[in-house]
């Protein structure tokens, strides 16, 4: 009974608001006007949609589905009322009445009291002025530190060669290259992380490359390494046949391997102390990760290992911690690509791609609620826009960003951000519905107020 009781409160007080909505609906018209009543019944339908949810209870079907994206019924409001172009900030701002003072003098022909304006009232700055300042103060990294993190980077590169070699010379490895968004100027607000890679040189003939998607794990993001020639150059004619695993070369395997002579035998305090800085592997985490803190930065060096392709546009496989069937599997890795052809973009036209993926990486990680959302994700949008779009001047450069938001909150409706160069991978497969409205619910908030995100 008493459960019954609080249903019926609830109903009773859902009655109530859905009656004084009703009420409200019904005498629109008569002040807003037939235009103004267009627009507050929608608003208020959708209002009208949340009271009913709160007020029902928990356990019907109805309320699945119901979220951020009811919010789109807002998009439908016909004739908005645009909005005045912005005032150069040039031109001074003149208040609409003049004050009391300005009326009594202008009244006054005297001539030793000629008329006087009032001042003028504060400056207001353009979504684009703001967006630029955002920029400066939050995304352009310090020269300074830029060369800092790379000549660190640089001597831990130089320090973790010598150790592979003296530990494990029969393995083939190629000379370890850091670079990433650090090194191609797509870093934002900090110089905070360098990609360390480490190649892994395989005989030529001795292996061959199956996609994921043909595999038992039938994972589009990934390849495996499958060794051939068996029968004429048997198991244990290369070093790697030791990481085999069902004919195929494990990522699994060789990634556990590392992990415990970084973790276990590499003496970080003295290349630390050699340095003038702190080395600590993290051993929490299933990727290998050094934490470099130095007395002007903190910097973490991402130690990545490599099947690199035969040419630059080739794929750049990674050893990555993949759960389930694809544990063996190798990484495919996109970002090379990513990289050069927004490079190539930009150099056409002297574009703001990359300014624009720089400005979207520092808002996303500014928010607590768009963390989530990466790199890899919001250079898909930009790639994405920077095709289809013509003009890129810098004088667009915020009405791109807008743009990119409307990208977003689209593909969150759909569910679905394909790769850029792999179709078949959707980055937002592994994200839960919850998170999804969570991310939806604050862009499209940011399409309505966009200053709020900077």
């Amino acid at each position: 009974m008493a459960e019954f009781s609080q249903k019926r409160g609830k109903q009773r007080g859902g009655e109530g608001l859905g009656s004084a909505v009703d009420f409200l609906l019904a005498n629109a018209r008569l002040v807003l006007g037939v235009g103004g009543a267009a627009v507050l019944g929608i608003a208020t339908l959708a209002v009208k949609r949340l009271i009913d949810r709160a007020t029902s209870p928990r356990d019907e079907d109805d309320t699945k589905g119901d979220g951020w994206n009811e919010l789109s019924l807002l998009k439908a409001t016909p004739h908005q009322q645009p909005r005045p172009p912005p005032v150069a900030l040039s031109q001074p701002i003149l208040p609409l009445v003049p004050s009391s003072s300005a009326q009594v003098r202008s009244t006054d022909t005297s001539p030793q009291t000629p008329a006087q304006l009032s001042s003028p009232a504060p400056l207001c700055l353009t979504f684009q002025e703001k967006l630029l300042a955002f920029e400066r103060d939050h995304v352009v990294i310090p020269a300074a530190q830029v060369a800092l993190a790379k000549q660190l980077a640089g001597d831990i590169a130089l320090e973790l060669q010598a150790y592979l070699r003296n530990k494990f010379p029969e393995l083939p490895f190629g000379a370890l290259v850091p670079g990433g968004p650090l090194y191609d100027g797509l870093q934002a607000g900090a110089a905070e992380h360098v990609r360390l890679l480490v190649p892994v040189v395989l005989e030529p003939g001795l292996w061959s490359l199956v996609p994921g998607i043909d595999t038992v794990a039938r994972d589009p993001r990934c390849w495996a390494v499958r060794r051939t020639q068996l029968e004429f150059c048997p198991r244990g004619s290369s070093p790697w046949d030791r990481f085999l695993v069902g004919g195929y070369f494990s990522s699994r395997v060789l990634l556990e391997l590392l992990r415990k002579a970084l973790a276990a035998s590499v003496n970080w305090p003295a290349i630390g102390g050699l340095l003038g800085c702190l080395i600590r592997p993290n051993v929490a985490s299933e990727e290998l990760l050094l934490e470099v803190q130095h007395e002007r930065l903190e910097l973490t060096v991402a130690v990545l290992v490599a099947v690199p392709g035969a040419s630059a546009n080739d794929y750049l496989l990674l050893a990555w911690p993949l759960e389930g069937l694809a544990g063996n599997l190798w990484l495919q890795d996109l970002y090379p690509m990513e990289a050069s052809r927004l490079r190539a973009l930009d150099d056409q036209d002297a574009g703001t791609r990359r300014r624009l993926l720089l400005l979207l990486c520092a808002v996303c990680r500014g928010h607590p609620a768009l963390g989530q959302l990466g790199r890899d994700h919001l250079t898909q949008v930009v790639l994405r826009l920077g095709e289809e779009e013509a003009e890129w001047a810098e004088e667009v450069l915020g009405e791109r960003f807008l743009q990119a938001l409307e990208l977003l909150v689209g593909s969150l409706e759909q569910s679905s951000l394909p790769s850029h160069f792999n179709p078949r991978v959707n980055l937002l497969g592994s994200f839960r519905e919850e998170e999804i409205d969570n991310i939806g619910y604050v862009l499209y908030s940011g399409l309505q107020a966009p200053e709020g995100l900077l």
